[in-house]
């Protein structure tokens, strides 16, 4: 196959470009048993043009989450939003994400199955899904620095769990899991902002969740939740 100039496009242009191929590839073939070349050839570019742009396979499977870390970061550098309402401008920048992957709900779902079946991309995803967590934390560090450490990475926390729970269901899926019903929880939690952290009470209440040996991150994220804005 003849490469092109596809790597001299918009950068969050290219990313998704090899993200869709090497997606559709690994689906297709399955992860180990697709080769670098073939996905090369199939994005377009030289393998030696593939690899001056990620380090990996891993790297290519999940090229997109780098636009959206920057989409993210760009968000929250306005300082409107760091000296207006810090904590709704974090819930706001979980939309983005969510608003994305709504878009591309398809090949979202296509990269849920050959991320379910390879370990390595399992804990791959666990390690990006803390790297946006760690921007909202540091985000709101510098935006409220009198708040404890603690609870902002509990509120940090309880966003990226409550984001990701409804995510993966879309993905599986579940027609409920939409824009609106993230906006609804994140609601839930920014209100526990008011009574918690900026009211009288934050130093006095606790919410105690508990949930049984052998949780999965999804049932730990949405019992957190839960305990959160029971009260």
């Amino acid at each position: 196959m003849v490469t092109t100039d596809l790597v001299h496009t918009e950068p969050a242009e290219f990313r998704m470009h090899v993200v869709a191929e090497s997606i559709r590839l690994f689906s297709e073939k399955g992860y180990e048993s697709t080769p670098v070349d073939e996905i090369a050839a199939a994005a377009g570019v030289s393998r030696r043009t593939l690899f001056r742009q990620f380090r990996s396979k891993e790297d290519l499977i999940f090229a997109d989450h780098e636009t959206l870390l920057e989409l993210v970061a760009d968000h929250l550098a306005d300082d409107s939003r760091r000296d207006g309402d810090p904590w709704w401008a974090v819930c706001e920048a979980a939309e983005l994400v969510f608003a994305h992957y709504a878009t591309i709900r398809d090949l979202a779902m296509r990269r849920y199955r050959v991320v379910s079946q390879v370990p390595a991309l399992r804990d791959r995803e666990l390690v990006t899904t803390y790297r946006y967590q760690r921007v909202f934390e540091d985000f709101l560090r510098t935006a409220r620095p009198d708040v404890p450490r603690v609870r902002i990475i509990a509120f940090a926390g309880a966003v990226t769990g409550a984001h990701n729970y409804l995510l993966r269901s879309m993905v599986r899926g579940d027609d409920g899991a939409t824009a609106e019903s993230l906006r609804r929880e994140l609601r839930a939690l920014r209100g526990v902002v008011d009574e918690f952290v900026d009211g009288e009470q934050s130093t006095s209440q606790v919410a105690v969740v508990t949930f049984p040996p052998g949780a999965t991150p999804d049932e730990i994220a949405d019992a957190v939740r839960k305990g959160l804005t029971r009260h």
